[in-house]
């Protein structure tokens, strides 16, 4: 049996950065097995810097998202395991508009007091 035979798609797992490139970072597991966060699955807003989210030497916690058998490599989610504040706001249902008395017939019986009022001014 082969050490990438023990991860499995969606498992969390624990590694450490091993190397931070422009695209993402890598991170070494045990037996040599290694996975790479892609710079799009750090975050859910926008990531200028893979290096203000993870330094080398750092032990991190990442879900796989897919495998590589062949090449003994995981594909990784650093964002998976992060709350998402979008989607974690309690909704509201909407229950419509309230009821309001409004339209041309309203328009026509104020009219002659914003006019009284205009000329006050």
């Amino acid at each position: 049996m082969d050490l990438i035979d023990k991860y499995q798609t969606g498992m969390i797992v624990y590694g450490r950065v091993s190397g931070i490139r422009p695209y993402g970072a890598f991170v070494n597991f045990d037996g040599g097995v290694s996975g790479l966060i892609h710079i799009s699955e750090l975050s859910n807003g926008f990531v200028r810097d893979v290096g203000s989210f993870m330094k080398v030497g750092e032990y991190v916690f990442c879900k796989v998202i897919d495998i590589d058998r062949k090449q003994k490599q995981l594909r990784l989610s650093y964002k998976a395991l992060k709350r998402n504040r979008r989607s974690s706001r309690y909704k509201t249902p909407f229950l419509g508009l309230p009821e309001q008395n409004i339209g041309f017939r309203t328009i026509e019986e104020m009219m002659p007091v914003w006019l009284q009022e205009g000329e006050k001014c």
